[in-house]
């Protein structure tokens, strides 16, 4: 009977759409004194809700009593798009080392001069939002199958919780040294959920590390936000500094970020684990093909509302207009070129300080290669 229920967990999970599942215990996370060490040390910039939740992301108990099973999902959003990651190799070699694309990426159906690159997770409406249902659905199949008093709480990112060490210890995947979860059959690409139950599910086995001597990752970031294997520096990761930080880039860190305007990719797609990456369906009927490179001047001519409406649904509301206004004045900055002055010249005047000032250090930088 504990397999039975454990397997019509499963299934159910694979009938909503979900691309793995898999259990663990609701004991405390093996990691929990390194997670304590880096809020410590202040690695986590300002995601202050990190520390404002420590307690309970290392014991599951106290986020809920009673708890016996974490159920832990994966949604793939692999899209085949290795295109552009070259495409944002060239344009860091062109902006931050004055050389030319090759000219087989420079006739592509790409346009490269003032375009910009939104990470792969963002080009589809906002996972929290479209992982809603489904988990509600299964939570409630928990809930239904685990009988009378039994009690869940579901999280899409969201929750106190260690999702990537259960997803570990579930056998979902592995902790890789960029700090981001692997799975063998999914690559990097997922997004995870989980499910806290009070009922007692058979845990699967778990997941070891098999980055063996591979440091792809770590040389693949270009601000060297991971010093070490399993250890990120969150302070200098391109995705905290276009996504979570409020403020002003560190002028030293803004050559680096090239044309990402929203997050970044680097570590992810240097991984080989990709290679046995597919295509999930849940995510599929949400892309926004309009994010794959989005046109610069055309984000720097957005007002708020105009915003609003573009980015309704996405994640990159997330960094309302001034953040990434901010972001793509750097972008322009790394990869413009002299027709991107007038749109620039427009945002020096902006009432926002923020992206005024993104956009002066912008004009000065592709003065300096005209």
């Amino acid at each position: 009977m504990f397999r039975d229920v454990k397997a019509a967990v499963q299934q159910r999970a694979r009938e909503l759409g979900f691309d793995a599942c898999r259990i663990t215990s609701a004991a405390p996370p093996a990691s929990a004194a390194e997670f304590q060490q880096a809020v410590a040390e202040g690695r986590h910039g300002e995601l202050a809700w990190l520390a404002r939740n420590a307690e309970k992301r290392t014991d599951p108990q106290l986020v809920l009593p009673g708890a016996k099973s974490v159920v832990v999902l994966a949604v793939s959003y692999e899209n085949d798009e290795p295109r552009n990651f070259e495409l944002r190799v060239a344009n860091d070699e062109r902006g931050t080392r004055g050389q030319s694309a090759p000219a087989e990426i420079r006739n592509s159906k790409f346009e490269i001069r003032n375009s910009g690159t939104v990470a792969r997770y963002a080009r589809y409406a906002d996972y929290h939002d479209v992982l809603v249902e489904p988990l509600k659905q299964l939570s409630a199949f928990v809930d239904e199958i685990g009988g009378s008093g039994t009690r869940s709480l579901w999280y899409v990112d969201t929750g106190p919780v260690l999702e990537r060490d259960l997803a570990q210890r579930a056998g979902l995947g592995f902790v890789g040294k960029h700090t981001n979860l692997i799975s063998r059959s999914l690559g990097n690409w997922f997004f995870l959920a989980e499910i806290l139950t009070t009922l007692a599910l058979e845990p699967d086995t778990a997941e070891h590390n098999h980055c063996g001597s591979c440091t792809r990752c770590l040389t693949a970031c270009p601000t060297q936000a991971l010093p070490a294997p399993f250890t990120l520096d969150a302070r200098r990761c391109i995705s905290y500094l276009t996504i979570e930080l409020k403020g002003s880039i560190p002028v030293e860190l803004r050559p680096l970020i090239g044309d990402r305007i929203y997050g970044c990719d680097d570590c992810l797609a240097a991984c080989p684990w990709n290679r046995f990456a597919r295509e999930g369906q849940l995510m599929k009927a949400h892309a926004r093909p309009d994010l794959i490179r989005p046109d610069l001047l055309a984000l720097l001519a957005l007002d708020a509302a105009a915003f609003k409406a573009k980015f309704a649904g996405s994640p990159v509301l997330r960094t309302k207009r001034r953040g990434l206004l901010r972001n793509v004045c750097v972008a322009l900055g790394n990869v413009g070129d002299a027709s991107a002055l007038p749109a620039l010249e427009r945002a020096a005047a902006d009432p926002e300080p923020l992206i005024a000032e993104h956009a002066i250090w912008a004009l000065s930088q592709i003065s300096e290669r005209l």
